[in-house]
């Protein structure tokens, strides 16, 4: 059966990106075959795109969407045609009208969850669940610094530290972002353009530093984040925004205090089926009851997916971002 999709053929910059017909064979044994209906843009997708994570060419980008079960591969049970699901965690190829998906990734959306807000909503909630509920376990009172206060990872974490009663301190680009990252859970922002990050910090916990930095930045910031900590905090660098952390000295950590670096993936966190479906079902239940908002800030066709990479590496984008088929 054709469906449409975005490939790519070479990795590059957003012009290598093809919107063309692909023909979609029946779903394999485990399998589920799913018309998407929303798909998430996400930095890692510019990463792929790019070649900073190595993918098989030729591709089709993208991993997370949400849509309807159309067809259940050989031995798959627990779902049927009709049911709505979302996935973030499965094979490349969500940039498409169709496909084939390992029925064990896939997570039932909820009736009070909309396929666009799920799409939005999964990869980088999840993202923030690990990170807070798992990676620095956060407790209420603490004060944590998160970077890019403002973008749809950022946007989630402080609604969620804000329902976790904790004190978010985010790092932004402009004016109107610090209102956006404020509206959204944030206690305190910090121009990063024109503030120094590590002193405002320590101005505002009273010289002690924050017990952990969440920082999805990488090379730009990796020092500055690391300034930020208290003695043995913890410094969680999960993204390479303006590219990758290299040549680090070990001996910085003692240097500054001691302190703990860690470089987590969301797959480690939801390896077995029971923690996905356990993470998703609070996320989802979250959004449903009006705690995570998924601010979808821009929408797409599928078939401009180079004009979204190209907002979205600009940082012209605010929150999440959807691609629609």
């Amino acid at each position: 059966m054709a469906e449409q999709a975005i490939r790519i053929y070479e990795t590059g910059g957003p012009e290598v990106m093809r919107y063309e017909e692909v023909e979609l064979p029946p779903p394999g044994r485990g399998e589920v075959r799913i018309r998407i209906t929303a798909i998430g843009l996400n930095f890692r997708d510019t990463y792929e795109r790019t070649g900073l994570y190595a993918v098989e060419l030729p591709a089709t980008l993208g991993a997370e969407a949400a849509g309807v079960v159309t067809e259940l591969g050989e031995g798959v049970t627990g779902l049927a045609p009709g049911d709505r699901v979302a996935y973030a965690t499965g094979p490349l190829g969500a940039y498409a009208t169709g496909q084939n998906v390992p029925a064990d990734c896939l997570v039932p959306v909820p009736d009070d969850v909309t396929d666009e807000a799920a799409a939005a909503v999964l990869l980088k909630g999840l993202t923030v669940w690990y990170l807070l509920r798992r990676t620095y376990p956060v407790q209420a009172g603490e004060t944590v610094l998160f970077h890019a206060a403002a973008g749809g990872v950022g946007l989630i974490a402080g609604q969620w530290l804000r329902h976790l009663g904790v004190r978010a301190i985010g790092t932004v680009g402009s004016d109107d972002k610090a209102e956006l990252a404020v509206e959204n859970g944030y206690r305190e922002t910090i121009l990063y353009r024109s503030v120094d990050v590590a002193e405002r910090v320590r101005e505002l916990t009273g010289g002690a530093g924050v017990p952990v930095v969440y920082d999805s930045v990488g090379a730009q910031t990796f020092e500055t984040s690391l300034d930020c900590l208290r003695p043995r905090g913890l410094m969680v660098s999960f993204g390479n925004s303006s590219g990758p952390v290299t040549g680090v000295s070990l001996g910085i950590l003692a240097a500054k205090g001691s302190l703990f670096v860690t470089r987590p993936t969301l797959g480690h966190y939801v390896a077995e089926r029971d923690e996905l479906l356990s993470a998703a079902a609070e996320l989802f239940g979250l959004v449903g009851s009006g705690v995570i908002d998924p601010n979808i800030g821009q929408r797409f066709p599928l078939a401009s997916a180079a004009d979204a990479h190209r907002a979205l590496e600009s940082r012209g984008t605010t929150g999440s971002t959807v691609l629609l088929p």
